[in-house]
């Protein structure tokens, strides 16, 4: 492979003006993939504008709760939420991330296709926020699915307004996480809105799409009878494309994360929930007929 590359994009000034960088191998979370070096901001804004490159924070080959099958999770950087319970606040700055190349991303993913194929995997897409990089996003699972991959997203959907229904055709399974029920408790819990979750749940919905929602259970947060309630009845609007709902008890492994960033952790002292509470929330999802996990 060159020692430099010039980004390959539609942008004018691009074609004509942009610089050669040299290329880096990373290493730790990310070792195996090529970045640019010294990549400056307009060009930066450029190819993340049209996915030539995006910020990622890490990736690793599993075979837990991220989709079907054995899977290449990648972790984006830039998160627009800021939720108490999150686990990865060092993903919440796209900055703070590392500039991977294109076809970096997709030559890994070749590399790995078989396993994929023969597993029943496939690559997901995670965070952060995927969402915040739907250029480069929707690049690689465009060519995930040219090799026969299955994709998957795992988002808020809080910015579902970033993404195309021609993007949405590339994604075979989302990871839909609905925060809360009700925007009082949506805003405490993450800063954000609710709204967003729904309508994008619904597009995916109406576009034959399959979906796994993930519920937080967090006691005296998200866990009172009403919010459960209300957050079946969205799941209610997104129809026969739910697959099934995961409740994941709230932990503290993301606690020292936060303590090493300096933030306060605003649920320091917070408990996980017992058997009793958890047992009544999957109860409350089964009521509405949904398969629970």
């Amino acid at each position: 492979m060159s020692e430099t590359t010039r980004f390959r994009t539609t942008t004018r000034h691009m074609l004509k003006e942009s610089k050669t960088y040299a290329r880096q191998t990373l290493m730790g979370g990310l070792s195996g993939f090529e970045s640019p070096i010294g990549l400056d901001r307009r060009d930066r804004i450029a190819a993340l504008k049209s996915g030539d490159i995006g910020f990622v924070h890490s990736w690793d080959i599993n075979t837990s709760v991220d989709g079907p099958g054995t899977r290449m999770t990648v972790f984006m950087s830039g998160c627009p939420l800021r939720c108490q319970y999150c686990q990865n606040p060092d993903t919440w700055k796209m900055r703070d991330g590392k500039p991977v190349y294109l076809d970096a991303m997709i030559a890994k993913v070749d590399r790995y296709k078989d396993l994929f194929k023969a597993t029943g995997g496939g690559i997901t897409f995670s965070g952060g926020e995927s969402m915040m990089q739907p250029a480069f996003v929707s690049r690689v699972f465009r060519a995930a699915k040219e090799m026969g991959v299955h994709t998957c997203l795992d988002t808020s959907g809080f910015l579902g307004a970033n993404y195309t229904d021609e993007m949405l055709d590339d994604i075979d399974l989302c990871l839909l996480d609905v925060k809360s029920g009700d925007e009082e408790t949506y805003r405490k819990v993450t800063g954000g809105t609710l709204a967003p979750t729904i309508e994008f749940g619904q597009r995916l919905a109406r576009a034959g799409k399959k979906i796994w929602v993930r519920f937080v259970l967090v006691p005296g947060l998200t866990s009172s009878e009403e919010n459960v309630e209300n957050v079946a009845r969205i799941c209610d609007t997104f129809g026969e494309a739910i697959e099934h709902i995961d409740v994941l008890s709230f932990h503290q492994l993301g606690r020292p994360k936060w303590h090493e960033m300096r933030i306060p952790y605003p649920l320091e002292d917070q408990k996980g929930p017992n058997a009793a509470m958890r047992k009544r929330v999957v109860e409350q999802f089964e009521s509405h007929g949904f398969v629970v996990y």
